[in-house]
Parts: structure tokens; sequence; C-alpha cells
């Protein structure tokens, strides 16, 4: 019987541990191959997201006057991130209204997100997506190259991707 309610208690410990599950700390964070772990929270965000492994390629965090937050690594990653409680209609109606970059097709249409083709001389892909954290509602989307020279359809899947993917920051219990 002793034996019995030992193995039990180890096991109840066991399952309750496991339940409650660790911390959100950078260490219990999976990022994808390629990508590490943006922790956004000294720019007041709750969130982490993945970016491009910044030993290849150099990182660039902008806070501009507007509000918007832009983080960048190396030229084929650029995201742009507001918090605002974004409108997908709207921008589907400002993006079919665009006189000069034409839309051709969305490739991704959900709810709160949208990843399309457009073309003003050669193809570019864009996308907008709208996400929850820390009880806030963040837009993400593309920041179109100051060059002029558009991005691939993978670089901007891959942006698109690590949006959806952010990680919230729980706030620690008072």
């Amino acid at each position: 019987m002793k034996k019995i309610f030992t193995l039990l208690t180890a096991l109840t410990i066991t399952f309750v541990f496991a339940a409650c599950g660790g911390k959100d700390t950078k260490e219990n964070i999976q990022a994808p191959a390629g990508m590490v772990v943006l922790d956004l929270s000294k720019f007041g965000k709750q969130f982490s997201i993945f970016v491009p492994d910044t030993t290849a390629a150099k990182l660039e965090i902008t806070e501009q006057s507007w509000g918007a937050l832009e983080v960048k690594v190396g030229k084929n990653f650029k995201i742009s991130i507001t918090e605002d409680p974004g409108d997908i209609e709207l921008k589907k109606s400002d993006i079919k209204s665009n006189d000069v970059n034409i839309f051709k097709s969305y490739v991704v249409e959900e709810p709160l997100t949208i990843m399309w083709e457009s073309e003003i001389t050669k193809p570019e892909y864009h996308f907008y997506t709208i996400q929850k954290a820390g009880g806030n509602t963040y837009v993400f989307e593309d920041i179109v190259s100051a060059d002029g020279e558009p991005l691939g359809k993978e670089a901007v899947q891959k942006m698109l991707d690590s949006a959806k993917q952010i990680i919230e920051k729980k706030k620690p219990d008072a």
C-alpha cells in the first residue's frame, strides 16, 4: 500500500509540473530553422517574433513617429508593426482600387490575414495580418523597399508566418 501511495504521489507531482508548464522564456521557445526569437517588450510590445538569424544579416529596429515599429533583417525581411485594430475589408478595397500597383490575386485570404500578388512592372507580393497579444491588437504588414525592388513570394511568406506565430509574453503574477 505504501508503494502504491508513493507511486501515485510521484505521478501526481509529475503531472502537476507538466500541466503548469514552464515560464515563457527564450530557452523554452523553439525557433524555426534559420530563425531566432526577437523579444520586442522593450519597445512596448508584449510579444516576441521570429526573425532571420541576425548573425547572417544586420538587424534594424526603428520606432517611427507615427507609431509603427519596423523590424528589418537584411534585404528580405521587413515588417511594420502598428498597434491598431486593423480593417481587413478596407485594406482589400484599397488594394483593389490601386491604379499603380495592380492587384492580381490573393495567395492567402483568411478572416484576419491576406497575402496578395500585384504588379507595377513585375510581380510582387505583400501581406497584411491582424494579430492579438497582451490584450492589444496589432497590424503586421510588409514594408515596401525604398529601392523599389519588390520582395519575392517566399520572403513575404516567411514574414507572414513570423507575424502569425508571435509569442505572447505572459504578465508575471502580482
